[in-house]
C-alpha cells in the first residue's frame, strides 16, 4: 500500500475540486465484509492524471463519466484516474470492504455477555479507504450524504441526523468537512436522548452497558451542557452541526475522535467498577477536549499534517481550561501537570523528539508518528504560556478572527499566527519561533545570592533558548502550632531571560520557579530548598504548587540527580498526607512502574515493593473512616499491585472485600487475580471460574491477562503463541496478553523471549499493520529487562530488521527509554541531591 506524501496532496488539491459525495453501505452482508457504493462528484481545474485510493476487499466497479475503468488497474490502494479534461466529472464505484479487528477503518466486534454485534468507524489519518473510495486528504473537503443498510433493530448514528426508511437509514447531508472525520455506528444502541439550545444531543452504548450509562448520563449530559454553553460564551462562530451525539463504543483504540455531530469514545468512559472523581474528571476532560474540535479541527481543518497540534493542542489546552471554567472540576491543571506534562516532557527528551509544529511532515505514515505528548502536551503547555504572555482576551479574539476567516476551510500555522498578531501588539511570530519551531525542555535553576542586613537576591540561570513568563513562589515556615506547614509569602513574576538580582527579602524556606505551572520547563531547587521539599513537601498549602515540586523530583530522578530511594523515601513521608488524588495515583504511578520496575536494579527492587506496600497499607488506614472512598480505592489498587506475598489479597478476593471496604467489583477482582498469577498463587481453573462469573469483554481481557502472567513455561510459550504466532486477537486482548506476559518476578523464566522479540514485533507489524503495531511496541516490549543485552537486540533491530514506521518509532522511543533506565542504576556521584 502507498503512503500519501505532501508532494503528491499539493499537487492533488491544486488539480481538483472536490464537491459531493454520496456513500451508501450495507451492513447486512455477513461477519466478514459490508458493501460500499461512493459516488464522488468533483472538477479538474485543467487538464491532468490523478488517482483515488481505497482498499477493498473485492473491486466490483468503476465508472467515469459513465465510461468504466478496469477494476484491475487498481495498484495497492490507489485507481488512477489518467487523462482528466479541465471541468466536471463523476466517479462511481462499488466494492466490497473487510470489517476491521483493529479499530481501524470499519471495525466490527461483538459482546460476549450478550451475542450483540456492533460496528463503528475510526476513519483518522488515512483508514477511510478501508469503508470506502476517497481523495483522501484533509484539504480536500466536500459534503458527504450517507445512507446505510442495517439489520433489524439495529440503530444507526452518523455525523447529521438519520432516519430510517424501508430497512435504510439516511443520514442528513454534512457541510463541508474533511475526509477522515466522516462517522457511522451502527448497532443495537442504548441510547439516552434530550436537546439543548435547540439541538438534539444523545448518549449512546452497548447495550450490556446500559445501567451503567443511565446512572451517569446525567453527570455526563450536565457536562456537555456546561462545555457547549462555555465555548458559546468564547467562540463567535455557532457550533457548525445539526445535533452531537456521544457514542460509547468497544476496541476503540484512541481516548475519542472528534467526528463533527458523532463524537466517539472508547466505552471503558461507561464505568462498571468504582472510580475515583480524578477518573470522572479526566472523563469531562475528554467530552470538553473533543466539544473543542467541533471549532479547532472539525470547522476549520488543517490543511496538511504538519500542523497536526493545531487540532489537537488547541482541544488539550481549552478542554482543561474550559472544564476548570463551566463544572465542578476546578483543579484540572493540577491533574494536567501530573498525568499529561510528564507524558510530553518524557517524549522531548527523546531522539525521536520533534517541534510542535515540524517545518515538514513528508507523508502520513510520518505524520501518524507525531500524535504524541508533545503534540498534545507540549503544544497545550505552549498555548497555555502563550495565554500568560498574550492576555486571554487577545488570545480569543485572535481565535475568533481565524474561526471567522477559515470557517468550513483549512488553514495552517501562519494562518493561525497571523491571525493572533492581528489581536495584539506583542511579536506572536517570534514567540512561535522560539516555542512551536524548537525541540527540548528548557531547564530552570534559581541561584540566590546574599546581600546587605540579611536580605538575599534571586537571578535565574536558563539552559535553553525559550522566552518564559513565570513565577517564583516564595514560602516561610508557618512557625505556629501546626508545624511544617508553608506559608506563601509572595510571587514573583518574571520574564526570561533576564541577567539582573531580583531582590527577595530574607531567604525563604523554599524558593519554587514554575509556581502555577504556566510554563513548559523542567526546574531545579537550591540547595536550602530542596531540604524544605524534603521535610514538608505535604505542607505546601495548594495542589498545582505541589504537583509542580513532584514534577521537578520526577524529572531529577530520570535525568540521575535525584537518588530513586530518596523519591520513595519522600513519597513515604508525604504521600499520606496528601489531599489531591491525581498527585497521589501519579506519584505511586512513577514510584512502580519506574522506580521499582526499571530504575533499581532487580536486587533493590524488593525493598522498594516493601516501602510502596508500607505506604499503600498508611493511606489504607487512613482512610477507615469512609470520608475519601477515592483516596482508598487508589491506595487498594496499588497495594494490589505491589503484593510480594499473596495472603492479604488473596483473603481480600476469597472475601469480597477489602475490610473496611471497598467490595471487590469486577476491576478489583481482576486486579487481584492477576497479581496473585505473577505470585504464581491461582491457576487455571480459578481463571475460567472468574470468566464465569464476569464474561463481558472487560472479563476476557481480564482472563487473557491473567492466563500470561501464570509463571509456568507451558502458559507463557501458549501466550508468545496467541500474540506472535496467530492474527485472531483484537487490539484490546493483544494487549492484556502483553500486559500479562512480562513480569520482573519472572525475569529468569522469560529470558528467552527477550531475543525473540524483535523479530516477531517485526514481523507481526508487517502482518497486521499500524495499529497491532503500535500496540507491539508499546505494551509487548521486555521493558523490564534493562540490561545492555536488551539494548543492543533492539538497537540491531532498527539497524537490520526495517520495521514499519508505528514500530520503529516506538522502538526507538522504549530503547532510549531502557538507556535512560540503565543511566539512572549507574548515576552514583553524579547525583547531586
Amino acid at each position: 500500500m502507498s503512503v500519501l506524501t505532501r508532494d503528491e496532496a499539493q499537487t492533488r488539491a491544486e488539480l481538483l475540486d472536490v464537491h459531493h459525495y454520496t456513500i451508501e453501505l450495507d451492513l447486512t452482508g455477513g461477519d466478514e465484509t459490508f458493501g460500499s457504493r461512493t459516488t464522488i462528484r468533483f472538477a479538474a481545474r485543467v487538464d491532468g492524471d490523478t488517482f483515488v485510493e481505497l482498499k477493498p476487499a473485492e473491486l466490483r466497479s468503476v465508472t467515469l463519466d459513465g465510461h468504466p475503468l478496469d477494476p484491475e488497474t487498481l495498484d495497492g490502494n490507489r485507481l488512477a484516474l489518467p487523462h482528466l479534461t479541465a471541468g466536471e466529472h463523476e466517479l462511481h464505484v462499488d466494492a466490497t470492504m473487510r470489517y476491521s479487528r483493529t479499530g481501524e477503518g470499519m471495525h466490527r466486534f461483538t459482546d460476549p455477555t450478550d451475542g450483540e454485534t456492533y460496528v463503528y468507524t475510526q476513519l483518522f489519518m488515512d483508514d477511510v479507504q478501508r469503508v470506502f473510495a476517497a481523495f483522501d486528504q484533509p484539504d480536500l473537503k466536500a459534503v458527504f450524504a450517507l445512507s446505510v443498510t442495517a439489520p433489524p433493530r439495529w440503530t444507526v448514528l452518523a455525523n447529521g441526523i438519520a432516519e430510517q426508511t424501508d430497512g435504510v437509514w439516511k443520514a442528513a447531508t454534512t457541510p463541508r468537512i474533511s475526509t477522515y472525520l466522516v462517522a457511522v455506528a451502527a448497532g443495537p444502541w442504548h441510547s439516552v436522548r434530550t436537546e439543548h439550545r435547540g439541538l438534539p444531543f444523545g448518549l449512546h452504548c452497548r447495550r450490556s452497558l446500559a445501567p451503567y450509562l443511565d446512572a451517569d448520563a446525567d453527570e455526563l449530559l450536565d457536562i456537555t451542557r456546561a462545555c457547549f454553553d462555555r465555548y458559546h460564551e468564547k467562540f463567535d462562530e455557532p457550533y457548525p452541526f445539526d445535533s452531537y451525539d456521544q457514542a460509547f463504543v468497544p476496541e476503540f483504540n484512541a481516548g475519542a475522535m472528534e467526528n463533527p455531530g458523532l463524537v466517539t469514545f472508547r466505552d471503558e468512559f461507561v464505568y462498571r467498577s468504582a472510580v475515583t472523581d480524578t477518573e470522572r474528571q479526566t472523563r469531562a476532560m475528554v467530552i470538553a477536549h473533543e466539544m473543542a474540535h467541533m471549532w479547532f479541527g472539525d470547522l476549520v481543518t488543517l490543511k496538511w499534517w504538519d500542523d497536526i497540534w493545531l487540532n489537537e493542542s488547541f482541544a488539550e489546552y481549552m478542554g482543561y481550561q474550559t472544564l476548570t471554567e463551566a463544572t465542578r472540576f476546578t483543579d484540572t491543571w493540577t491533574d494536567f501537570g501530573v498525568t499529561r506534562k510528564s507524558w510530553g516532557y518524557d517524549a522531548d527528551q527523546r531522539p525521536s523528539t520533534h517541534p510542535v509544529a515540524p517545518d515538514a511532515v513528508d507523508d502520513t505514515a510520518s505524520a501518524l508518528l507525531n500524535f504524541d505528548g508533545i503534540s498534545y502536551a507540549k503544544g497545550a503547555s505552549a498555548l497555555r504560556q502563550l495565554v500568560a504572555w498574550l492576555g486571554e482576551k487577545d488570545f480569543l479574539a485572535g481565535i475568533n478572527t481565524h474561526f471567522a476567516r477559515h470557517k468550513y476551510g483549512n488553514a495552517t500555522l501562519a494562518d493561525f499566527i497571523d491571525n493572533l498578531a492581528g489581536a495584539t501588539d506583542r511579536d506572536v511570530h517570534a514567540w512561535a519561533d522560539a516555542w512551536l519551531r524548537t525541540t527540548g525542555v528548557d531547564t530552570l535553576t534559581p541561584r540566590i545570592t546574599p546581600g546587605e542586613h540579611g536580605t538575599c537576591a534571586l537571578t535565574v540561570d536558563r539552559a535553553g533558548s525559550r522566552p518564559h513568563r513565570v513565577a517564583a513562589g516564595l514560602y516561610d515556615r508557618d512557625l505556629g502550632d501546626d508545624g511544617g506547614q508553608l506559608v506563601l509569602r509572595e510571587r514573583l513574576h518574571l520574564d526570561l531571560p533576564h541577567t539582573e538580582a531580583h531582590p527577595i527579602g530574607k531567604r525563604p524556606a523554599l524558593l519554587l520557579l514554575n509556581d502555577g505551572d504556566l510554563t513548559y520547563a523542567k526546574v531545579r531547587f537550591d540547595p536550602e530548598s530542596f531540604e524544605t521539599v524534603r521535610k514538608d513537601l505535604s505542607g505546601l498549602p495548594e495542589p498545582l504548587t505541589r504537583a509542580v515540586v513532584w514534577n521537578a523530583l520526577r524529572d531529577a530522578v530520570r535525568d540521575g540527580e535525584l537518588a530513586p530511594h530518596a523519591y520513595l523515601e519522600t513519597a513515604r513521608i508525604h504521600l499520606p498526607l496528601e489531599t489531591d488524588l491525581a498527585i497521589v495515583q501519579g506519584v505511586l504511578a512513577f514510584a512502580t512502574t519506574y522506580i521499582a520496575d526499571r530504575y533499581l536494579t532487580p536486587e533493590e527492587r524488593p525493598a522498594a515493593l516493601a516501602t510502596l506496600s508500607e505506604l499503600c497499607r498508611d493511606l489504607i488506614r487512613r482512610t477507615e473512616d469512609g470520608d475519601n472512598p477515592g483516596l482508598r480505592l487508589i491506595a487498594v489498587r496499588h497495594r494490589i499491585d505491589v503484593a510480594a506475598h499473596p495472603d492479604t489479597i488473596a483473603a481480600w478476593l476469597a472475601d469480597g472485600t477489602v475490610p473496611g471496604g471497598p467490595e471487590l467489583d469486577p476491576e478489583l477482582r481482576w486486579r487481584v487475580l492477576a497479581r496473585l498469577a505473577v505470585l504464581g498463587a491461582t491457576d487455571e481453573a480459578a481463571i475460567t471460574a472468574e470468566l464465569e462469573r464476569d464474561p463481558s469483554a472487560t472479563g476476557q481481557e481480564g482472563a487473557a491477562r491473567c492466563r500470561a502472567a501464570l509463571p509456568d513455561p507451558e502458559a507463557k510459550a501458549r501466550a508468545w503463541e496467541t500474540l506472535f504466532g496467530t492474527d485472531d486477537l483484537s487490539t484490546y486482548l493483544f494487549t492484556a496478553t502483553a500486559r500479562g506476559f512480562w513480569q520482573p518476578e519472572q525475569a529468569d523464566l522469560v529470558h528467552e523471549y527477550v531475543g525473540r522479540y524483535y523479530a516477531d514485533a517485526v514481523a507481526l507489524a508487517d502482518r497486521r499493520g499500524p495499529a497491532l503495531a503500535e500496540a507491539a511496541g508499546r505494551w509487548a516490549f521486555p521493558a523490564h529487562a534493562v540490561d545492555a543485552d536488551t539494548l543492543r537486540l533492539g538497537e540491531e533491530c532498527l539497524r537490520d530488521a526495517a520495521p514499519i514506521p508505528a514500530l520503529r518509532r516506538k522502538l526507538a522511543d522504549q530503547l532510549d527509554d531502557l538507556a535512560r533506565a540503565l543511566r539512572v542504576q549507574r548515576a552514583g556521584e553524579n547525583q547531586v541531591y
